[in-house]
């Protein structure tokens, strides 16, 4: 394998993950609710939404790691075909 394909596939692994941990947040914050509990009544409700609120602030940092590691890889891959087209043509 050459290093442009190995950096090519590692950009297409942050890439995938970036795009699967993006699907599950929108999963868990389409049943988020923008409500206010005010009686015990309601209690059960109230610990469901702090609960998915934990889950998606638990998100925060895999997908900054996932972001950032697919714009380097990108930015890596994008630079070694130009550098490779350039001797190409010399």
């Amino acid at each position: 394998m050459t290093p442009i394909e190995i950096v090519g596939g590692l950009f297409g692994l942050f890439a995938v993950g970036l795009i699967v941990l993006l699907i599950y947040k929108s999963t868990l914050t389409m049943h988020e609710d923008d409500q206010l509990f005010l009686d015990d009544a309601n209690s059960h409700m109230q610990e469901e939404q702090t609960e998915l609120l934990t889950k998606v602030n638990k998100l925060t940092l895999p997908m900054r790691v996932f972001s950032i590691g697919s714009g380097v890889f990108l930015l890596a891959f994008l630079a070694m075909l130009i550098y490779q087209k350039l001797n190409e043509v010399q």
